[in-house]
C-alpha cells in the first residue's frame, strides 16, 4: 500500500481526537467523539463532515450539454444555472460507472462531484468520451478545493450566522456561488445538498481556506451543539435514509434501476446515452433482482455480504448494507434480492454466522425527517 492521501483538513483531526482509518487510499476520520454520538447529534442538532476526498471535475465548452447528456442518465438539458442534479454514468449493460452530483455553473460549465473511490476511473471515462466533442474541456479540480458538509436541523441557523445571504430561500438541490463568509477571505459555493437524510449544506471552498472555514463553522455552531463527525456516522445516517453507497448498493453489476433509483434515469430523453437500451429494457421487462429494505424479525444484525435465503435455504440474495439503526432501534439492512422474493412483506432468512434468522422485506427509506 502506498502513502495515504490526506485532505487539507487533516491537521484539524487531532484537535478533536479523530480516529483515522484508510478509505480508498485516503486517511480519514471514522469518528471523533463516537459514531453513535455523532449520528444522534446530526439527527437532532448538527454535524460537520470533511468530504474533501470527493472527486471534483469541471466540464466546460460549447458542447458541454450534448457531451454530458450522452454520458449521464438524467436530463442535463432540463438543468438551469445554480441548480444541482443527481445522476449516473453507466456502461453499455446499464451497470453503474458512478453516481454523481452535477452543478450547473452556467450553460458552458458544469461541476461534477464524484465518489472518491471512482475519481480516477471517472476522469478517464470522461476524457475518453470527450474525444468526440472537440470543444469540451475536462479539468480535474480534486486537489484544488475542499468540501465541508454541514448537516442537521440546526444547519441553516449556523450557516446564517456567518453569511449575509438569505440561506432560508435556498431550495434543495440549489446553490449560491461566490458566497462571502464572515472571517474568510475567499468566496465559497454553498449548495443545499447532503448525504444524511437531514437538511443541510455542502460548502466548496479553496483548499487554502478550508481549515479557516472549518473553525469558523465550529465556532458559529457551538451554541447549537455542532460537532465534527466522521465516516462512521455518515454511513449510518445515509443508510437510514436509504441513500446508496457505491460499491454496495451500486456497482458496474448493479444498475440504477435495480438500486431503486429510476427517478434519475430518463430513458425518454432524446439523447442516446450510454446504457439507455439496457436500462429501458429493465424498466419495460422488469428486473431479475433489486435493492430492497429488510427488517430482522429474529434477533441478529445483517452485515454486508451475508447471504439471504428462502425457506428452502436456497440463496436468493445478499446484504449490501446493514446495521442496528441508531435512530429506529431496529436491525435493518439493504439487500439485493431476486424476484419474486423482493416484494414488500415477503419473508426471507439471513445467514448470520451459520444461524438462519427470519427477516421481512420492508419499504425504504427507513427514516424520513419531519
Amino acid at each position: 500500500m502506498g502513502e495515504l492521501k490526506r485532505t487539507p483538513l487533516y491537521p484539524e483531526y487531532e484537535k478533536y481526537n479523530g480516529k483515522l482509518i484508510e478509505f480508498f487510499g485516503w486517511e480519514l476520520p471514522v469518528q471523533f467523539a463516537g459514531i453513535m454520538r455523532e449520528h444522534r447529534s446530526t439527527r437532532s442538532e448538527a454535524g460537520l463532515f470533511d468530504v474533501s476526498h470527493m472527486g471534483k471535475i469541471v466540464v466546460s465548452g460549447l458542447e458541454s450539454v450534448a457531451f454530458l447528456d450522452h454520458l449521464v442518465t438524467n436530463n442535463i438539458s432540463k438543468l438551469v444555472t445554480n441548480k444541482v442534479q443527481y445522476s449516473f454514468m453507466c456502461n453499455d449493460d446499464g451497470g453503474t460507472i458512478d453516481d454523481l452530483l452535477i452543478y450547473m455553473i452556467d450553460d458552458k460549465e458544469y461541476l461534477l462531484v464524484v465518489n472518491a473511490s471512482n475519481a480516477k476511473k471517472d476522469l478517464v471515462w470522461l476524457q475518453q468520451h470527450a474525444q468526440d466533442y472537440r470543444s469540451v474541456k475536462i479539468d480535474d479540480k480534486s486537489n484544488d478545493y475542499a468540501i465541508l458538509a454541514l448537516q442537521g436541523p440546526k444547519a441553516e441557523k449556523i450557516i446564517q450566522k456567518i453569511t449575509d445571504i438569505n440561506v432560508s430561500v435556498l431550495k434543495m438541490f440549489s446553490f449560491y456561488n461566490h458566497v462571502n463568509i464572515i472571517g474568510l477571505q475567499q468566496t465559497t459555493l454553498i449548495s443545499r445538498t447532503g448525504y444524511t437524510g437531514e437538511d443541510g449544506f455542502e460548502i466548496l471552498v479553496q483548499k487554502s481556506a478550508s481549515r479557516n472555514l472549518w473553525n469558523i463553522l465550529l465556532e458559529a455552531g457551538e451554541e447549537y451543539g455542532l460537532a465534527p463527525a466522521g465516516l462512521g456516522a455518515r454511513d449510518t445516517l445515509r443508510f437510514e435514509a436509504g441513500l446508496p453507497l457505491y460499491g454496495q448498493e451500486l456497482s458496474e453489476d448493479i444498475s440504477p434501476i435495480e438500486a431503486g433509483l429510476s427517478f434519475a434515469v430518463k430513458t425518454e430523453k432524446q439523447s442516446d446515452f450510454i446504457g439507455k437500451t439496457a436500462l429501458k429494457n429493465q424498466l419495460n421487462k422488469g428486473m431479475h433482482q433489486k435493492i430492497v429494505g429488510i427488517e430482522m424479525v429474529e434477533r441478529g444484525i445483517p452485515r454486508i455480504g451475508y447471504e439471504i435465503v428462502n425457506k428452502e435455504h436456497k440463496k436468493i440474495g445478499r446484504i449490501t448494507s446493514g446495521t442496528h439503526s441508531p435512530t429506529l432501534k431496529k436491525s435493518l439492512g439493504l439487500a439485493l434480492i431476486e424476484r419474486p422474493y423482493n416484494e414488500i412483506g415477503t419473508e426471507v432468512w439471513v445467514n448470520i454466522r451459520n444461524h438462519i434468522l427470519k427477516a421481512k422485506v420492508i419499504k425504504t427509506p427507513f427514516y424520513k425527517r419531519n
